[in-house]
């Protein structure tokens, strides 16, 4: 099937250079286009190579890489589950993940020199536990149930959610608001050290990901068939469940929980390239990493010089889409 314009890799690279200049140019302070371009090139006002260089362009950039992880362990987890509504956010990786990462948080060596590497373990270990766990509950002789999946997610995720909340309790105010705003979602915090940690993982989430397609491609007819096909199901299956919970738990400590990314940006690919994987997974990373550049530059000019944390953004875009899936989802069931 010949790529349509709009969904062509090279279309999306665009618009994603596009956006992220547009991005550094506006915030509190606006910066126009030929002061950026200046500034880039080693010239321009001292104030705006420090508000750009310092503080927008690894924000954004960090934005790209987070938001092409999202965008990619969610058509993973889609694959693997072979369920359309798979999101790593409604299976319990986020919230594994959340759990993990607050516990560092509270155990206070989470900030500092070296607190998003201890985050990004912390986060890791609950999402890939979540993920095992609700795997686990799903499976049963006759494959994996989706229905049970998603319940399964539910009550992981509600679980993880309360467990947090006991925590919360227990710790000082300073910890406490650390905790809170930590879980809304931000990039607040990016720098380029952050950076350097999302864009490696995502180097190796793309590097891990990429020869699986075609074992994707067999999920989706069954994992019998699968097995058939001379893969490796269950050890095929356990590689990709540690890819979901490393590139999760990154996202996760260095930005929150954000949700429906993973869920939404799958599906709008799926509109334009089909269900094939080979195309899928490329499109998802370069359209995520749009998405989020542009959630984040509404979180932080909608209401300048305040910022709305990142999660609420995503949710509010996220949530009328995922309703209508829901309608879809249930008149394929009707219908069948």
């Amino acid at each position: 099937m010949p790529d349509h314009t709009l969904g062509a890799p090279w279309s999306l690279a665009l618009l994603l250079i596009a956006a992220t200049t547009l991005a550094v140019s506006l915030g509190a302070v606006p910066i126009s286009m030929a002061d950026v371009f200046s500034v880039l090139t080693g010239h321009g006002d001292p104030l705006h190579q420090t508000l750009l260089l310092q503080l927008r362009l690894p924000r954004v950039l960090q934005a790209a890489a987070i938001g092409a992880l999202l965008a990619l362990t969610g058509a993973l987890s889609q694959g693997m589950f072979r369920n359309p509504l798979a999101d790593p956010s409604l299976i319990g990786v986020t919230g594994g993940a959340s759990l993990g990462g607050a516990i560092v948080l509270a155990l206070g060596i989470g900030a500092g020199a070296g607190g998003n590497v201890f985050l990004s373990i912390g986060a890791f270990a609950g999402g890939l536990l979540a993920t095992g766990l609700v795997y686990r509950i799903a499976r049963s002789a006759e494959g994996t149930s989706v229905s049970t999946l998603l319940l399964a997610g539910v009550a992981i995720t509600a679980l993880a959610g309360a467990l947090v909340s006991i925590l919360e309790m227990t710790v000082d105010n300073s910890t406490l608001r650390r905790v809170a705003l930590w879980r809304l979602g931000s990039l607040a915090g990016a720098d380029y050290q952050s950076l350097t940690l999302a864009s490696g993982t995502l180097a190796l989430v793309i590097a891990l990901s990429m020869p699986l397609r075609q074992l994707l491609n067999a999920l989706l007819l069954g994992e019998a068939e699968a097995g058939h096909l001379g893969y490796s199901t269950q050890q095929s299956k356990a590689l990709l469940t540690a890819i979901i919970a490393g590139g999760m738990g990154v996202t996760v400590a260095l930005a929150g929980a954000i949700a429906f990314v993973g869920l939404v940006v799958p599906h709008m690919v799926r509109l334009y390239s089909g269900p094939e994987h080979r195309a899928l997974l490329p499109r998802c990373t370069l359209l995520g990493a749009l998405v989020l550049v542009l959630a984040d530059l509404i979180s932080r000019t909608l209401l300048a010089p305040g910022e709305i944390p990142l999660g609420i953004v995503t949710a509010l875009l996220g949530v009328p889409y995922f309703l209508v899936l829901l309608r879809r989802y249930q008149a394929r069931l009707v219908m069948t």
